[in-house]
């Protein structure tokens, strides 16, 4: 709970900053960066966050891998910020507070969906407006297929789930047999 405390009010002042001077999408950006270099790299954010190593070792490593790649100033003394207040390890948390903060500023709504198998142009086209009217936002789909639904498609926006595979009709059915609730 507190890390999201933390992340949250680091993004909205980047976001402030963002809103401020033009370059929303480009921190976010270079946010996300860094934080896929922390995934592929646990080793190095193990590093810069371990408290046990000198200060000023920490500072010169994030310099040299800020230096390298070529961050906004802006951005690049954030993450000097981070380091100086403890919180470089929320870096993850924050960019993605981050981009549902940029999401929110432009009035999208991300979704996800999944099909049993690949969607034509049109069936995607149909999803994206239905989930359209539900949220009262543009809609921007992430599409994934998962054989296991045999058919169908199961879609996430948000909290809510629209589960309209056959997998889960199964297992409904399955359920009700298992509890002799049939009529």
């Amino acid at each position: 709970m507190t890390s999201l405390i933390v992340a949250k009010r680091y993004a909205r002042a980047l976001l402030e900053i963002g809103k401020e001077d033009g370059n929303l999408e480009q921190y976010g950006s270079e946010l996300a960066q860094v934080a896929s270099l922390f995934d592929e790299s646990p080793e190095l954010e193990q590093v810069l966050a371990n408290p046990a190593i000198e200060f000023e070792d920490r500072s010169k490593l994030l310099n040299t891998f800020l230096d390298k790649l070529g961050l906004n100033p802006i951005v690049a003394n954030f993450f000097r910020l981070l380091m100086d207040r403890g919180r470089i390890a929320a870096t993850k948390d924050i960019s993605q507070v981050y981009s549902g903060l940029v999401d929110e500023e432009k009035g999208i709504t991300r979704a996800e969906v999944v099909s049993a198998a690949a969607l034509s142009e049109e069936e995607v086209s149909r999803i994206k407006d239905v989930l359209a009217k539900l949220a009262g936002s543009d809609v921007v789909i992430e599409i994934k297929e998962d054989s296991s639904l045999i058919g169908g498609v199961r879609a996430q926006i948000g909290d809510l789930v629209l589960d309209g595979s056959v997998k889960s009709q199964l297992d409904t059915l399955k359920d009700s047999l298992r509890r002799g609730d049939y009529a």
